[in-house]
């Protein structure tokens, strides 16, 4: 067993770099006409990737990180839903919807709050202005197993729905209540038997470690109890702790915390636990079956990562609908607003509800893909770069190589003229590996409460 003590020198604030520059470099100096001749200049034989964000929860899960709408009310749901129609027929004004859609996904808050009429309504709106899906695009909705039904199953699997990830966390009961979110495991079996009848080819059950009263026990249990489930994929998250960026965080008791040397324990074993059982370690914090093409992806060096996670979609223009939907393109990246009454006020005047992005210069677009070939596969082909690039890597990357020599020296990583390449145990701290490629992190050093901590 790995000595973990010495390796919490390593828990720092850092980015989980789900884009390269990071949000935080986001800013209204990417001005609103500029982001419409984005998308207006977009190359036309790129395919469309499309986010939707359906922002509403019943109740505060008090982990969640995500940009949540808590309602119960119906009309006010409903009024969101013709908002979202609206904001599509403008996006057509300026996005050529003729082009090949490779992948959607529904995001949240809880998407399928929503009825199955709801989502029907919605998914056919969507089809109607963007009719061209490929055979196998990847469709697919985050599902809470608390709210979802057999008639909004069949309606996701009739549209063409052909993946679906289940927000799990942990089964313990003592863990449910400290997060408020109370699942018994009956309840998410239900919501995989469902997934299965209706031919979901790919489901992926979300975990988190790092919630109160988690120890690496009571998650050996959680993890027996998932794998009965026989789910496709995995996530397996390290909870981020943000309470001044999430305010129901602050409900947390952060004394009941687990330190950092018992949750790389928790991932340690969680490694060991899911390859022993067939899985296959994809990206950061991503478990797959071999027979999955996200494992397909990796050993050819195809993997990619996004606003969505891990895929094997690349090479697609993200187009982002919705409350805080996040877009990218080639050289920037826009978010929409995140307040309600904006993102109605934008629509109502016949805009986009654009508020803030970022073009990325030349140096961003080289440390994206460092940073990203890093996230997706535990490794940087230097020659690779070089050539695709036109630049000598030690020059470029001089101050990088150097702060990367105490991650070599700890045996977390190996380099030489050919790759920069992770251990095992280097994986566990793929965003410390990846920070130093990072341009803009020395500007946020002496701010701990930027980033979620890397341990």
């Amino acid at each position: 067993m790995l000595d973990f003590t010495k390796f919490t020198k390593y828990s720092k604030p850092g980015p989980r770099y789900t884009s390269y520059p990071t949000a935080l470099e986001f800013s209204d100096s990417f001005g609103y006409e500029t982001y419409i001749q984005k998308l207006e200049q977009q190359d036309s034989t790129r395919p469309l990737s499309l986010y939707f964000h359906l922002p509403f929860c019943k109740n505060a899960c008090y982990f969640c990180g995500c940009n949540v709408v808590f309602t119960s009310k119906e009309d006010k749901m409903i009024r969101y839903l013709e908002y979202l129609k609206r904001e599509l027929k403008i996006l057509s004004s300026h996005v050529d919807c003729s082009r090949k859609v490779i992948q959607m996904h529904f995001g949240g808050g809880t998407p399928t709050f929503f009825n199955a009429l709801q989502l029907e309504e919605v998914i056919k709106e969507i089809k109607s202005f963007f009719p061209n899906f490929v055979k196998d695009a990847e469709i697919s909705c985050e599902i809470d197993p608390r709210h979802i039904d057999e008639e909004q199953m069949r309606v996701l699997s009739q549209n063409g729905f052909n993946r679906v990830s289940f927000g799990l966390q942990d089964f313990n009961e003592k863990v449910q209540t400290a997060v408020h979110r109370i699942q018994p495991y009956a309840i998410t079996k239900y919501a995989m038997d469902l997934a299965r009848k209706y031919n979901m080819h790919s489901v992926n059950v979300d975990l988190i470690y790092g919630l109160p009263y988690q120890t690496l026990e009571t998650f050996k249990e959680t993890l027996e109890l998932s794998l009965t489930l026989n789910p496709d994929r995995f996530a397996v998250f390290n909870y981020a702790h943000v309470p001044w960026m999430k305010k129901t965080m602050r409900k947390i008791d952060e004394t009941t915390l687990p330190l950092p040397q018992e949750k790389l324990r928790i991932m340690q074993h969680t490694i060991h636990f899911l390859t022993s059982n067939g899985y296959k370690m994809i990206g950061m914090d991503h478990f797959a079956k071999p027979e999955d093409e996200l494992f397909k992806a990796i050993e050819k060096g195809e993997l990619h990562r996004n606003f969505q996670g891990y895929t094997t979609k690349g090479g697609a223009d993200l187009v982002g609908v919705g409350l805080t939907s996040i877009g990218e393109g080639v050289d920037y990246y826009a978010q929409n607003t995140k307040d309600m009454r904006e993102y109605e006020d934008a629509i109502d005047a016949g805009k986009l509800p654009f508020e803030r992005g970022i073009v990325l210069s030349e140096d961003d677009q080289i440390r994206q893909f460092v940073i990203m070939e890093l996230m997706s596969n535990f490794k940087l082909d230097i020659k690779r770069f070089e050539k695709l690039f036109n630049i000598d890597f030690k020059t470029y990357f001089a101050d990088a190589i150097v702060a990367l020599k105490p991650f070599e020296d700890d045996e977390l990583l190996s380099m030489n003229d050919d790759f920069i390449e992770c251990s095992q145990t280097g994986t566990l701290l793929i965003r410390n590996i990846a920070m130093p490629f990072d341009a803009y992190m020395k500007k946020h050093a002496a701010n701990s409460k930027t980033f979620s901590k890397t341990v």
